[in-house]
């Protein structure tokens, strides 16, 4: 059963994905030099969001935490 749920859409439509706690689920929305990754995982019996700035396409490794929740 599916603990994530996420949709994205571009110019070929609506894609969406499911995850698990065991998988989790990372998405990274990016132009050639500033991206975000946005991680979502179940830790301890919570979901934890991470968010964080990357360099894009070019440098797509995550540079610095934005904010961390965990719910």
């Amino acid at each position: 059963m599916a603990q994530f749920y996420a949709e994205i859409q571009g110019n070929r439509g609506k894609a969406s994905r499911m995850g698990t706690k065991s998988s989790g689920m990372w998405c990274h929305i990016r132009g050639w030099d500033v991206g975000i990754r946005i991680d979502l995982e179940h830790v301890n019996g919570r979901d934890r969001l991470t968010v964080s700035r990357t360099g894009g396409s070019h440098s797509p490794y995550p540079v610095e935490i934005l904010a961390q929740v965990d719910e």
